[in-house]
């Protein structure tokens, strides 16, 4: 569902973006599918402000009373579209070496945030949070924890293997590495593609003495 709002895929990653497909569950679950669909692309193309169930509804083919029965707000279809796509894109890969891991994991972290839709329901998201203390804490406790873990485990596979020193504060090297990210992403607008994050990388292997194999 991370289709991309500017690129048809990742750069350097040969990914697409994909779109929901299949019924697995019955209808029930198509509907659900085409609802998290049509709430995605009404935010990319109205903004926050533009999206209403009833906008949802008519997009997705479904009667506004399905929605309801799931959901009680726009701002909760919104979420688990994002929670989903998540779950779907930002996978952590294992390439068995810390500079590959973390290169590919901000590239397409980036990719994701910068250039996808989901990267738009994600800034919506951040920006409803800032004057609804409700759902800044149901955002923070659905998807914060888990992000920081998928952010460190690069990181936590490297200790294990040996390459990274025990006793590291991986909590503040996860931050350093993918703070810019977020911060370009979220208040300057600048790029952030393979060209920055691959420098990030390069900064954080040079800090800690590693040595970086030829980049892909």
């Amino acid at each position: 569902m991370a289709r991309a709002t500017q690129t048809t895929g990742t750069p350097g990653t040969g990914r697409t973006a994909a779109r929901h497909h299949g019924n697995r569950h019955g209808r029930s679950e198509q509907a659900r599918l085409a609802v998290l669909n049509a709430a995605d692309d009404l935010l990319v193309e109205k903004g926050f402000a533009g999206v209403t169930m009833e906008g949802i509804a008519t997009r997705a083919g479904v009667a506004k009373q399905t929605i309801y029965r799931w959901w009680s707000t726009k701002t909760d279809v919104l979420m688990d579209a994002f929670l989903q796509d998540v779950a779907e894109d930002l996978t952590v890969r294992d390439c068995g070496d810390l500079a590959r891991d973390l290169r590919t994991y901000l590239r397409e972290l980036a990719w994701f945030l910068s250039a996808s839709d989901s990267g738009a329901v994600f800034k919506a998201l951040i920006a409803q949070a800032q004057h609804d203390p409700a759902f800044a804490e149901d955002f923070r406790s659905r998807y914060l924890d888990d992000q920081r873990g998928r952010d460190r485990l690069p990181l936590e596979r490297a200790l294990e293997r040996g390459e990274l020193p025990p006793g590291l504060d991986l909590v503040a090297e996860t931050d350093q590495l993918m703070g810019p990210v977020y911060y370009r992403v979220l208040v300057t607008g600048e790029p952030v593609g393979q060209e920055f994050t691959d420098r990030l990388v390069d900064a954080f292997l040079h800090r800690h003495g590693l040595t970086a194999p030829a980049k892909d």
